[in-house]
């Protein structure tokens, strides 16, 4: 499970802090102290039997792993009669239903794999998770993911307050029944995955490691999603490590974590690797301890175990070429890190207690997530990829931000929008591939080092259209 050469953030750019101990907080501060970028697979299948071999290869893989239970989609709305009755009849699901089967069988899944070594989290994707926390702390687990609002605005229509309720419920049952230190990793940086330029990401991501503390949690990560620009997104990650050490309370251990691109995926296999290629060097590079892969499969189906592991080693190796992580240029005053500080600053202004704060601010739409339809989400903002290939907000709504002057505030048309969701997939798979990635070129300003503009600095309605419209990809979390 552990790659012959140490990567990842050293003492130039730490990425988790607080005290050591067991559970998986410790396990990745260690190895970020180490210098190793950790990898994590989005792994769930319903077969108990096949869920263990996907553990175990995970574990063996030549990459610093940690594992995945990923739930079934029955478990994560909470239909767990349904869930177990397509267990009862054998039937195949698109995840592991943990609150289905017992903790007995959750732990023969586990045994002889889980320990300090390998710990294992469960990624579920629910607006009410207290089955799941219940059922993976009754099997020994103690690491999970998720927030009131990621897992709700984007995934139903579950009302903010009912979820904001269950997962104080949650927080407060994952910190009383584990016996090691439990962790709880924020959704936030991801939302609906694209098109939300990083500053509300980032803002938001923090708030909800917030509510996790003040509900009991000592142990947290907070997360961002891949972006459109690589100097963007690592200005963003710098923005969510500075903002970590100044609102989280002294002694509460946490680090970040990036998802490799979340949205519309590349359909070729070389698009998609080098995609994942470039989320390595990027974790690297800004600091990040962990780093939740996607595979070559991403945008035609769930991917097997063989496709799980090849993301993992490809990941692993990018981020072993990629050398010490970069020192932090970023201005004090950037752009993101103020945008993000203004948003958390507004929400605690509200109510200390985040349970009330959150809720409201949505109510006032002083937090209004992109291209969210969710009842409880103002709808009023509209994010946009600029010619320069950076996320920008067109309109803000209510939001205490201010709109880009140069935007065009008129609505998308829908190729518009289509050809803004597929901004990256387009450019990954329309790649020469005389370059290591179409991502950045590894380069702070995006461009090849070639004479002139590179071709992905473009306005994205400049790229002619593709050979057909992308298949949507499936359920991450």
């Amino acid at each position: 499970m552990t790659a012959d050469t140490a990567t990842g953030p050293s003492a130039t750019g730490p990425s988790a802090t607080g005290p050591s101990g067991a559970g998986f907080g410790a396990f990745v501060a260690a190895a970020s102290a180490a210098g190793r970028l950790v990898v994590q697979p989005r792994m769930g299948f319903g077969d108990p039997g096949h869920m263990r071999t996907g553990l175990a290869r995970t574990r063996a893989a030549t990459a610093h792993t940690v594992g995945t239970l990923t739930v079934d989609s029955y478990t994560r709305v909470g239909a767990l009669a349904a869930a177990r009755a397509a267990v009862a009849d054998g039937a195949r699901l698109n995840g592991y239903p943990i609150a289905a089967h017992s903790p007995d069988t959750t732990r023969a899944v586990l045994s002889g794999l889980r320990g300090p070594d390998f710990p294992v989290q469960v990624r579920h994707g629910s607006a009410r998770p207290e089955a799941i926390v219940r059922a993976l702390t009754a099997a020994g687990l103690d690491a999970t993911e998720g927030g009131p609002v990621s897992y709700c605005l984007p995934y139903g229509r579950t009302p903010l307050r009912e979820s904001v309720s269950a997962w104080v419920r949650a927080c407060e049952l994952l910190a009383e029944r584990s016996a090691a230190t439990p962790h709880l990793e924020s959704f936030g940086g991801c939302l609906l995955g694209q098109l939300c330029p990083p500053g509300l990401l980032v803002a938001m991501s923090v708030l909800e490691c917030l509510f996790f503390v003040q509900h009991g949690l000592r142990s947290v990560s907070l997360s961002y999603a891949q972006q459109t620009d690589a100097a963007q997104d690592e200005e963003a990650l710098r923005a969510l490590h500075r903002l970590a050490a100044e609102f989280l309370p002294a002694g509460v251990e946490h680090h970040v974590v990036l998802y490799t691109y979340m949205g519309v995926y590349p359909r070729t296999e070389s698009g998609a690797l080098r995609l994942l290629e470039a989320s390595a060097r990027l974790a690297v590079r800004s600091g990040a301890g962990r780093l939740i892969v996607k595979t070559a499969a991403e945008a035609h189906r769930i991917p097997t175990v063989d496709e799980n592991v090849r993301a993992l080693e490809t990941a692993a190796a990018a981020a072993a070429l990629a050398g010490a992580p970069a020192p932090d240029t970023a201005p004090e005053d950037g752009e993101i890190y103020q945008e993000a500080r203004t948003l958390v600053e507004t929400v605690l202004g509200l109510h200390p207690d985040l349970a009330r704060a959150l809720p409201t601010a949505f109510a006032r739409g002083l937090l209004d997530v992109p291209f969210c339809l969710h009842p409880d989400n103002a709808g009023r903002s509209l994010g946009f990829i600029d010619p320069a290939g950076r996320l920008r907000w067109a309109r803000t709504g209510a939001m205490p931000l201010r709109p880009d002057t140069g935007a065009d505030a008129d609505p998308y048309t829908s190729a518009g929008l289509l050809t803004a969701l597929r901004h990256v997939a387009d450019r990954y798979d329309r790649d020469s591939g005389d370059g290591p990635d179409g991502y950045d070129r590894d380069s702070a300003d995006g461009r090849d080092g070639r004479d002139g503009p590179d071709r992905y600095d473009r306005d994205p309605a400049d790229h002619p259209d593709g050979s057909g419209r992308p298949a949507a990809t499936p359920l991450s979390v």
